[in-house]
């Protein structure tokens, strides 16, 4: 059932129950069409709004419901098959009942070598759950992530979307034990509390909350290379970008100043007036041109003027009778 936590199978992820479809309550469809229309607002083609818009069903519902992708369709003229194509595609589109806190434990590469498979077996053990499956109260879903993005920092954790940084199994246990209970939780970077599933789905719907310049943005880790090249003095070598904020060359005085250049000769097809770098163009007096330069056109008024200029015949005097 599409309200019974923990209880989804691998085929019911994509499964839109026939519950979910139920229309909202007037006063929550009246308050999404508002901000839908806001969304929309924002894009050339409202069409373009559709991911958004899924992220604000899912701050409503807490997950894609029917309900929901029947809503954007209407909104945006697109069909419901077009809606849930999208919405299936996307991993951050849950398709069944998400918990409060999604917890995801990176297992690539690096995190794995540092201790993240080890991480994810015993979270997994202690909550009962394994991939994208929720804990029977609802209060957190468990996800295996390819990557957070943070391998400076593994093994990583991330609750979410909020950096974890440096986990064990022990710490990591420690982390879901006060989600469940309720207690505050502070990311180790970023802001200093943790938002609901439901809340952070309406920041990822264009409505900001406020907290994105709070807490610590880059840790240790990260800017160790910055910190290493100012104790060494170190300093970025001068590249394109300090040529061009050079000062520009004085401009020349009026006795200095080139002369205007020559007009170009009928039929001269060196110069062409449609391009503004035409109209600037200096024409290269003949005597000063490389002979290299100067066959192919020579070579060509040649080839316009053979046939049409042809030698006039020879003829000869009649002969005379006898002779």
């Amino acid at each position: 059932m599409a309200h019974e936590f923990g209880l989804q199978t691998a085929s019911g992820h994509l499964t839109v129950s026939e519950d979910s479809k139920a229309p909202y309550p007037a006063d929550v469809e009246a308050k999404f069409r508002a901000d839908a229309a806001e969304v929309i607002a924002r894009y050339p083609q409202k069409r373009s709004a559709l991911l958004p818009l899924l992220h604000l069903v899912q701050s409503v519902d807490g997950y894609v419901t029917g309900r929901g992708i029947d809503l954007c369709a209407e909104l945006l003229d697109l069909t419901t098959a077009e809606v849930s194509g999208v919405a299936t595609f996307y991993t951050q589109y849950k398709r069944h009942p998400n918990g409060d806190y999604t917890l995801g434990v990176c297992t690539n590469t690096l995190c794995a070598v540092m201790g993240g498979d080890e991480i994810w077996d015993a979270v997994s053990g202690h909550l009962g759950v394994g991939h994208d499956e929720t804990t029977a109260d609802g209060r957190i879903t468990l996800e295996r992530v390819e990557c957070n993005a943070a391998c400076d920092y593994a093994p990583v954790v991330m609750t979410n979307w909020e950096f974890f940084d440096n986990q064990t199994p022990e710490s990591t246990i420690a982390l879901v034990d006060d989600l469940t209970a309720g207690k505050p939780v502070a990311p180790t970077r970023g802001p200093t509390s943790l938002c609901t599933f439901k809340q952070v789905s309406r920041v990822l719907a264009g409505f900001h909350d406020g907290l994105a310049d709070e807490g610590v943005g880059a840790g240790p880790a990260s800017l160790a290379g910055l910190k290493l090249a100012h104790e060494q003095g170190w300093t970025a070598p001068e590249g394109a970008s300090a040529t061009a904020a050079a000062p520009a060359a004085p401009e020349p005085a009026a006795s200095e100043a080139p002369a205007p250049a020559a007009a170009a000769e009928p039929g001269n097809t060196e110069v062409t007036p449609a391009s503004d770098e035409a109209a600037t163009a200096k024409v290269e007096p003949a005597a000063t041109r490389d002979p290299a330069e100067q066959a192919p056109a020579e070579d060509d008024a040649k080839a316009r003027t053979t046939g049409s200029e042809k030698a006039p015949r020879k003829t000869s005097a009649p002969k005379k009778k006898g002779s």
